[in-house]
């Protein structure tokens, strides 16, 4: 059996690890070990669902694209046309914010306010609030990675389609490559959200420990504790399915995911992109320099973050104060990775070699980064591969 975790030799192990490697045609490897449960005493396998956290965003931009293909988005048009309300940074009142900035963690937005927000939110109001963004740096001109720039794009889809956003990306994305798959679980099956990974912080649950059912309430409930999806408005509350990092997915089903990329767009014969959105997915918008950009947890972020796309993390940047390699080679790799609730998970895909990995583990314990990289030894053990 694979276990990345003995690597971790006398530190504490994660409690659950799931590998999947693969090239265009299918699955090269699978591997998973622990408990998706410790209630339940369950087995994690490589099919069952879990939150993977920041790697939602990458699938967003996936569907994004989908729509900019059938001209219902403009990726440097102003938001907020669609929007129906004005979206500025309060310090520069004559910048327009696009999808492009948006995706790309340039739009000047924050994480200061809290992007997780009740079903009852009214986001237009909250995004008014000057503490939500940078006083110091106009849009397009500074890197900051932010969550609540999918909230924020989420809506923009919702405006510029009528639908619901986990609909949406179900008929975009999930549904064509045939993924059980959902945004906040509305959109999956009781039988799907029975499987659901467990996530653990040092042993105690603390998000999707469904008791083998559907959750009585699938998203964050309205400020008053109520949960009614009908009261949904196309546009008003974009973080209701947690487009920054709800989706909950298998490392198979996210293999797929990767395998469209190997593919240009294309995997077991569904076309959902064409090779140009592809190439401009694989396209970094933002390099760091070392005086253009903020990681998640500050300036330099130790060098996790160094290059950037549209929704997509690039890998091996050869700039000062980098250290942005998990895998140790020096390849360039694009993907993401996603760090929630005790979880730490990964996509990434080499081009050079035509193959990737999906990987996540549950409670990954908290320990200094590693020595070889800004990513966590677990990290660096399931990217690797290492026995």
């Amino acid at each position: 059996m694979f276990l990345p975790i003995l690597a971790l030799a006398a530190a504490a192990q994660p409690l659950a690890t799931v590998r999947v490697t693969f090239d265009r045609h299918g699955e090269t490897s699978a591997h998973a070990t622990g408990l998706a449960d410790i209630a339940a005493n369950r087995r994690v396998t490589i099919n069952g669902p879990a939150r993977i956290a920041s790697i939602s965003k990458l699938v967003v931009s996936i569907a994004v694209l989908r729509l900019v293909e059938q001209h219902k988005l403009d990726l440097d048009a102003d938001v907020s046309t669609l929007l129906g309300w004005r979206l500025r940074n309060p310090a520069f009142p004559d910048a327009p914010i696009t999808l492009r900035l948006l995706l790309s963690h340039r739009s000047s937005l924050t994480d200061t306010i809290d992007y997780v927000l009740p079903l009852d939110a009214d986001m237009h109001a909250i995004l008014a609030d000057p503490k939500a963004w940078d006083a110091a740096h106009a849009p397009g001109s500074w890197f900051h990675y932010t969550n609540f720039n999918f909230p924020v794009i989420a809506a923009v889809m919702e405006r510029a389609t009528g639908e619901r956003f986990d609909r949406l990306m179900q008929r975009l994305v999930l549904a064509p490559l045939k993924l059980d798959a959902c945004y906040n679980w509305a959109t999956c099956t009781p039988a799907t959200a029975a499987r659901a990974v467990v996530q653990y912080r040092d042993g105690k649950a603390v998000r999707d420990d469904n008791h083998g059912a559907m959750p009585a309430c699938p998203v964050t409930p309205a400020s008053d504790g109520s949960c009614d999806l009908t009261r949904w408005r196309a546009g008003v509350n974009g973080a209701t399915f947690a487009p920054q990092g709800g989706l909950r997915i298998s490392m198979r089903g996210l293999a797929k995911i990767g395998r469209l990329f190997l593919g240009d767009g294309q995997v077991d014969g569904v076309r959902l992109l064409t090779p140009q959105s592809i190439s401009l997915l694989e396209s970094p918008q933002w390099i760091s320099n070392g005086e253009s950009g903020a990681g998640a947890n500050g300036v330099t972020d130790d060098g996790f973050t160094c290059s950037y796309g549209l929704a997509v993390t690039f890998l091996a940047t050869q700039a000062n104060g980098c250290r942005d390699d998990p895998f140790g080679d020096g390849h360039r790799r694009f993907g993401h990775a996603g760090d929630a609730y005790g979880l730490k998970s990964g996509l990434w895909i080499d081009l050079a070699t035509r193959t990737g990995v999906a990987y996540f583990a549950t409670d990954v314990p908290a320990q200094p980064r590693a020595a070889n990289s800004a990513y966590s030894p677990a990290e660096e053990m399931l990217a690797r591969g290492t026995r």
